[in-house]
């Protein structure tokens, strides 16, 4: 969806657009015109056949290749709109530097960093930005009793490599941590747990250049306010996307001295991580207005609903010159490292 969406909000734009999707089999294929990107009825959009293609640079080509003996077809820039593994975790990212295409968004090493929270976690520590307390397990670890006197209860048991919510659950008593490590397992063996923070669930968008590519301070968007409903205990896959309890106010409504720091902090994180084009950073904001940043995502959902573009275009930036924006900066960034 998220992809149908950045073809609608370049459709009028300079470039001639050329759709490559990946099946469930990881087929990378051209889809055929009746394959749309909308949901129907109750099915998500999925890329089901096509004409298979390979993608190939090879310093004076860059681009793709029809496997059934086409002519190759060359690419200026590649917006990979993919979440979780292999599409926001680095993987997607270096096929593309080998391939020496500029694309949208972190690089590898940013890519990686944040797709992982332990790692994502330590270089924010080291950075000096405010978090909540954690440990990490490995394999058949267990949290040592330290860690529990550390944590306190409650605690919420994530897998460091996943998203959406997907394997996490919050426990409220020693007892019931078991359970919770088996189910994040479920989805990595390496696993993040972190003390549970009473706060307002406030999130942030940064746009701009990176790393050696950057001639600016990126920037972020007016922050936005997540409200769940009593009837979840968290902010988990069933509020995210199941339910129309969970409501929204873009831009939050928060003290002025919190709005600056919570947009100071998210490009500070941005930075931290070596991020490039764009980034949601998600905080807790707690009654005496101090913020706890929980976590950065380097391609969030990218919709005209979703949470990113709807930051955006509170902050004066409409979706299509958003899309567009980000496209222009992927070839600044593979013009300046090229």
């Amino acid at each position: 969806m998220s992809a149908g969406s950045v073809l609608d909000a370049l459709a009028d734009g300079p470039w001639e657009l050329i759709p490559i999707g990946i099946t469930r089999e990881g087929t990378w294929v051209l889809p055929e015109a009746d394959q749309g990107f909308s949901i129907d009825g109750a099915a998500l959009p999925e890329v089901l056949h096509g004409r298979p293609v390979v993608l190939v640079g090879n310093g004076e080509f860059r681009g793709y290749r029809p496997l059934d003996g086409g002519e190759p077809v060359a690419l200026d820039v590649v917006f990979p709109v993919l979440h979780g593994p292999y599409g926001e975790d680095g993987t997607v990212q270096g096929l593309l530097e080998m391939a020496g295409l500029p694309y949208v968004g972190s690089g590898v090493f940013a890519s990686a960093a944040a797709m992982d929270k332990a790692h994502m976690k330590a270089m924010l520590q080291v950075a000096g930005l405010p978090q909540a307390p954690y440990a990490v397990l490995v394999g058949d670890d267990d949290l040592t009793e330290a860690d529990r006197e550390r944590l306190g209860l409650p605690v919420f048991v994530k897998p460091a490599r996943g998203g959406s919510s997907v394997g996490i659950s919050k426990v409220s008593a020693w007892d019931k941590l078991p359970a919770a490590l088996a189910l994040a397992r479920e989805s990595d063996p390496k696993l993040v747990i972190e003390a549970g923070v009473v706060g307002r669930e406030v999130e942030c968008g940064v746009l701009g250049q990176g790393g050696a590519a950057a001639t600016e301070v990126p920037e972020a968007s007016l922050p936005a306010e997540i409200h769940v409903s009593p009837d979840f205990d968290f902010y988990d896959f069933e509020a995210k996307y199941l339910s129309d309890s969970t409501t929204f106010d873009v831009p939050a409504e928060l003290p002025p001295e919190v709005t600056e720091q919570v947009r100071r902090v998210a490009v500070q994180a941005f930075s931290a991580l070596d991020c490039a084009g764009l980034a949601r950073v998600d905080f807790f904001v707690t009654a005496d207005g101090g913020i706890v940043l929980n976590e950065v995502n380097t391609m969030p959902g990218f919709t005209p609903v979703s949470m990113y573009p709807r930051m955006w275009a509170a902050t004066g930036v409409e979706y299509p010159k958003l899309v567009r924006r980000l496209v222009e900066l992927a070839v600044e960034r593979g013009s300046a490292l090229s």
